[in-house]
């Protein structure tokens, strides 16, 4: 794969983690972050894959497997270590590869799969952070970076977060795609900006000024910055759960149903 052929997922691992000897359609592999080694992984376009719907940067069946793959690995290697490494998600997928054959062949396993080991990954101590560089889609996102302990973005055009594309929302509910994006403007979930994203509590650092698909040096940086204090950020949670996603000031205000309802589904939960 040459330099005009990547995807802006694999830019960026490279651009964060070096050169690879992981095979597409999952690139992960070592490097330093700070004064210490981070495991980075990246789904990456494969147009030899032999499932069709799965040659481009989405999470298929053997993406969704590689990537538990990948994660259980990191856990059972730190399984001895004080210090876990962070894994860092690098997020550019544009859905999951959904077809009768994926269907028939247990996508859902493979895809949650991926979930599990993030979500043990975080459970065992390791940071995990979740870097958008790119689209991050509906059932790939869930697989691939949704369970990190801080998500961060970079705010740069063609980085969004949404359960489908524009063009396909539109039909499903019998818009234009400029009603749509209009629609958006008052309706935070409906947006497809990443700044609205942000809005809901759940993105913990969006990242300013960085070309998305060509950084320079500095900006590369600033990224790996913003990554050392999310790590850090992380380690100094009470909890290992996701808890914070509802605990910041703007969650309290765009989420406050969701606030209410888990704040009574607690106290009844206790009360029984």
């Amino acid at each position: 794969m040459n330099d005009t052929t990547l995807t802006r997922g694999a830019r960026w691992f490279r651009a964060l983690a070096g050169e690879t000897a992981s095979p597409a359609p999952v690139w992960s592999g070592d490097a330093r972050l700070g004064d210490e080694t981070a495991r980075f992984i990246s789904v990456v376009a494969d147009p030899q894959n032999r499932f069709p719907r799965a040659t481009d940067n989405v999470v298929g069946l053997e993406q969704g497997w590689q990537l538990a793959r990948a994660v259980r690995e990191t856990i059972a290697q730190d399984a001895q270590a004080a210090t876990k490494r962070p894994i860092v998600a690098i997020v550019d997928v544009k859905s999951q590869a959904y077809g009768y054959r994926e269907e028939t062949l247990g996508i859902h396993l493979a895809c949650a799969a991926a979930v599990d080991a993030y979500a043990t990954a975080r459970d065992a101590g390791h940071p995990v952070i979740a870097l958008i560089v790119g689209p991050a889609m509906s059932g790939a996102f869930l697989a691939h970076g949704y369970q990190a302990n801080r998500i961060v973005a970079i705010d740069a055009p063609g980085t969004m977060v949404h359960a489908m594309g524009k063009e396909a929302a539109a039909r499903v509910t019998r818009r234009t795609v400029e009603a749509l994006e209009a629609l958006g403007e008052t309706i935070t979930p409906m947006s497809y900006s990443m700044a609205s994203f942000a809005r809901l509590g759940l993105l913990d650092a969006l990242i300013k000024d960085v070309d998305g698909d060509a950084p320079d040096a500095a900006q590369i940086e600033h990224v790996r910055e913003v990554l050392r204090a999310s790590v850090r950020s992380a380690r100094a949670d009470s909890t290992r759960g996701l808890a914070h996603r509802l605990e910041s000031d703007t969650a309290k205000q765009t989420r406050a149903a969701s606030v209410e309802v888990r704040r009574r589904l607690a106290e009844q939960w206790d009360a029984a």
